[in-house]
């Protein structure tokens, strides 16, 4: 992506993207890889800034697909993304798994339990000051 090709999309998308990873994810400087440069403009620039939906409600539908599918890390982003934010508490974080169970399978599911505990650990080491674990995958999504 060219310099004449950083449009207000793809400002939008990276300051929305900003917005809802909270930091947790960096926004790439454009042009430096074309994937990036497309999901930042048409992920979030385009659909993550739909007025249907606020962030909150986007993000419950992405941890249900995200459970269905797999992807701790990417759901460990979530969680820790809807904490910081405010849109979920620790305990509505843990019901969202649950709520999920029956649809997904046990097994999948029961892959993220301890997932989400690290999520929701690390969020309160980070609000009491101290370091995240390192190693956290960056899946956004």
């Amino acid at each position: 992506m060219t310099d004449d090709n950083i449009d207000e999309k793809w400002q939008t998308g990276a300051e929305k993207l900003a917005d809802v990873y909270q930091g947790q994810v960096s926004v790439i400087p454009p042009g430096l890889m074309e994937f990036s440069d497309i999901m930042t403009r048409d992920l979030f620039g385009g659909i993550w800034t739909r007025e249907q939906l606020d962030v909150a409600q986007r993000r419950l539908i992405v941890m249900g697909v995200i459970a269905a599918v797999g992807g701790p890390n990417t759901w460990k982003l979530q969680c820790k993304s809807a904490l910081k934010r405010g849109e979920l508490t620790e305990e509505q974080v843990r019901e969202v798994l649950i709520q999920a169970t029956p649809y997904v399978g046990y097994p999948r599911a029961a892959e993220l339990v301890g997932t989400t505990e690290e999520a929701i650990a690390e969020c309160r080491r980070e609000a009491a000051g101290a370091p995240a674990d390192s190693g956290e995958g960056d899946g956004t999504s």
